[in-house]
């Protein structure tokens, strides 16, 4: 799940910071950059695990701050291919089951990796109250030698998943090539809120799925 990855950056002090240990400073820099964000084609960056060389600092013309490249190590959330976790159903909705680990949310199992025979259900309808999308459960329909048995998928909860997927889309801002580019930047805005770092589960085998489906007689 966590993976240590060997980086190279480049690290600005600014001169009120000489008086701390440079190593200290390094470190709380490298976090303020890397915590908490998604690295194209790397992971989502928890936090600094070690610096493992610090090569010589710089000051610049006109900049009184020292810069200095750092070699280091980061500790990264990236799960490799058919790995197993567990989360919490999210929500529900016509793309699948959307599932949380708690610090990382972007995770969802689609409709053909889920326990088949399995649809999606409006429990909110059957009470005759109107329904929204956030109401959405998808139902495992487990065959039974007395007829099928609806398995729901509630939210709140705990699942478990294999990891068969993983996309990463470049979130970097780009300007317009064009004048004609500009004026459709409002539509392509909408369009581009995706998920930088996005896992792919499947249930589809036995064992996985809500945990109180294995555990419970």
């Amino acid at each position: 799940m966590f993976v240590l990855v060997e980086m190279t950056d480049t690290v600005r002090i600014p001169p009120w910071q000489f008086e701390r240990k440079l190593n200290e400073s390094i470190a709380e820099e490298l976090n303020k950059k890397l915590a908490n964000k998604v690295v194209y084609n790397v992971g989502l960056c928890i936090c600094l695990y070690d610096i493992t060389k610090l090569e010589d600092s710089y000051i610049f013309p006109g900049d009184g701050a020292s810069h200095t490249k750092v070699h280091f190590r980061y500790v990264v959330f990236h799960p490799f291919l058919d790995e197993i976790l567990i989360g919490q159903i999210k929500s529900c909705s016509q793309d699948g089951v959307h599932v949380s680990i708690g610090f990382f949310d972007d995770i969802v199992i689609p409709p053909e990796s889920l326990q088949q025979p399995a649809k999606l259900s409006f429990p909110s309808l059957t009470l005759g109250v109107a329904s929204d999308e956030a109401e959405q459960v998808w139902v495992w329909e487990y065959e039974t030698e007395e007829g099928a048995h609806d398995l729901y998928m509630d939210i709140g909860e705990e699942i478990r998943f294999r990891v068969v997927d993983e996309t990463f889309v470049d979130t970097s801002p780009t300007g317009p090539s064009s004048a004609e580019a500009s004026t459709s930047n409002a539509t392509e805005e909408v369009q581009k809120k995706e998920a930088p770092y996005t896992l792919v589960g499947s249930i589809s085998e036995p064992g996985l799925g809500l945990l109180s489906w294995w555990t419970n007689s």
